[in-house]
């Protein structure tokens, strides 16, 4: 199915789990397993490969996932307009949910800096004007107002970094210096967003074009050891080089919708499509979670 030697160690997709509504927000953890949503019904879920998936809760619209560095499960639950945490004892609280008095649009993605700060997407568009209580607070109007990419920082404190069209899967750079936002609706692109250590924008522009009249959309995005960047587009997940040069299109049997690097080597990509979750093999790791490090697993 894929013909991509620098890039893949195996080329045939496997179906790990199915009968799913619509799969979102994968997060590996180094315990050995992975956990993943089902959208539509609300439903966490936890799965080792090569058994079935176990349904852990269920979410507000649970969508993207990470870790914060005490390794407590952090996510974006868009029906409830909120950031969430789980505890080790499963207990679950709202991190925060509420920007300059008013309520998130539709918490989507979400990663974690090394120095413990959050940052995640909160698109707007699909939230009726009537009902958005996040508008431009700095002169900013027009659909797009209140579409932001947001820092919550240690001390839980939330400032925005940029403004985009309709943000959706973020991730960092080797460095951490650039911030990667896929853009999802009207126009298909990555923006890259230079940040200072305190997450204010430094500058942007366009990374790359994921423009395709194939099925699929930019919405869960990666980037490996080697500073490539992965990201869901038109055709399957889209790899690029470091400078955003497109090298190609790894194809899956559904459209994939997101996908997280993992395993003990961090080489096994674990794709949600839809209503399947499928893995492959690539030969270079995915960057590992700060979380993982502060574990001494790599």
């Amino acid at each position: 199915m894929n013909d991509l030697p620098d890039i893949l160690e195996t080329t045939e997709p496997v179906q790990e789990t199915t009968g799913h509504v619509f799969t979102e927000g994968p997060a590996w953890h180094p315990d050995g397993y992975w956990y993943f949503n089902d959208i539509r019904p609300g439903t966490l879920y936890r799965l080792e490969l090569g058994k079935p998936a176990e349904k852990i809760r269920e979410t507000a619209g649970g969508n993207g996932m990470t870790f914060d560095l005490e390794g407590r499960l952090i996510q974006c639950e868009g029906e409830g307009n909120r950031i969430t945490r789980a505890e080790p004892d499963g207990t679950v609280t709202t991190l925060v949910d509420r920007y300059r008095g008013g309520r998130f649009n539709r918490p989507n993605d979400v990663i974690c800096h090394s120095d413990g700060s959050l940052y995640f997407t909160d698109p707007s568009m699909r939230i009726p004007f009537a009902k958005r209580e996040q508008p431009g607070p700095d002169g900013e109007d027009g659909v797009y107002a209140g579409a932001r990419v947001y820092r919550i920082a240690p001390d839980k404190s939330v400032s925005a970094v940029v403004t985009c069209e309709y943000p959706n899967g973020l991730a960092f750079s080797p460095d951490e210096r650039t911030l990667y936002v896929a853009n999802t609706r009207s126009t298909q692109y990555i923006h890259a967003v230079d940040i200072d250590a305190d997450g204010k924008m430094l500058g942007r522009r366009i990374f790359a074009d994921l423009s395709g009249d194939e099925p699929g959309i930019p919405d869960g995005m990666k980037v490996d050891q080697l500073g490539r960047v992965f990201c869901t587009g038109p055709g399957g997940i889209w790899v690029m080089e470091s400078d955003g040069t497109h090298i190609g299109i790894i194809r899956l049997p559904e459209m994939a919708v997101n996908f997280a690097f993992g395993g003990d080597d961090l080489r096994t990509l674990f794709v949600t499509a839809v209503t399947s979750v499928y893995t492959l093999r690539v030969k270079t790791p995915g960057q590992p979670h700060p979380w993982y490090l502060v574990r001494g697993k790599t």
